[in-house]
């Protein structure tokens, strides 16, 4: 999915006109495109039951449709939020099938809402419009459920609970037109949760989920 990512980079750079290309203050920018969520994850320790499972979780990555918006304050300063359809990602024992249930434990679903303030560092006469950026990311996570297996082994009720974090960035656009642009940016999102589940009629929970994703973004843009 990485290298589809990259591909598709590189693609929608071919052919960018040359053409200074600039924002004032007032301007609305509006992206659609393919966002890649790569989590950095480790976890605190495992306890089911009363008992340290002694192992580790992995969360795999996705991709969906990212969604952005924002409003130039100034010329060199706007106002950006971030928004995608729903990530779902597994979530992995960091050994080889520690319950004789599977690799596997389950899925959680969430979205990373991020809202985030900009700022491009090049004037008009750029043909590329580079910029960096600090927001603040809230994550909500639902639909979180173990694997069939993980379900008949007694383990139910996962719950993770939903996390608020810094998120910086870098990216660029590079125009098409005077209106339309490639969109590039890189994220990294400070996600960290808490996650408990039931074990037959044991309580147990995960202390520390950190999940620190990288999240690529490539889209098209049409600046109003």
């Amino acid at each position: 999915m990485k290298k589809s990512l990259i591909t598709l980079a590189v693609i929608g750079t071919l052919g960018l006109s040359a053409n200074a290309f600039a924002y004032e203050a007032g301007d609305i920018i509006a992206r659609a495109g393919l966002t890649s969520v790569s989590p950095d994850d480790s976890t605190g320790n495992i306890i089911a039951g009363g008992s340290d499972l002694g192992v580790d979780l992995t969360v795999g990555s996705d991709i969906q449709i990212g969604l952005n918006l924002a409003y130039f304050l100034t010329d060199k300063i706007n106002i950006e939020l971030l928004a995608a359809t729903p990530f779902n990602h597994k979530v992995s024992f960091g050994v080889a099938d520690p319950l004789g249930t599977g690799d596997v434990l389950g899925d959680v679903t969430h979205l990373p809402p991020t809202l985030s303030v900009n700022y491009y560092m090049l004037g008009s006469d750029s043909p590329v419009q580079p910029y960096v950026g600090i927001g603040l990311n809230y994550t909500v996570f639902f639909d979180e459920e173990f694997t069939d297996a993980n379900d008949g082994a007694g383990l139910a009720n996962l719950d993770l609970d939903s996390s608020v974090g810094l998120a910086v960035q870098i990216g660029a656009d590079f125009p098409v037109n005077d209106k339309v642009h490639v969109n590039m940016s890189l994220r990294y999102i400070d996600i960290e949760t808490e996650a408990t589940f039931n074990v037959g009629d044991a309580d147990g929970f995960v202390g520390d989920l950190v999940i620190d994703p990288l999240v690529a973004t490539v889209s098209v843009g049409y600046k109003f």
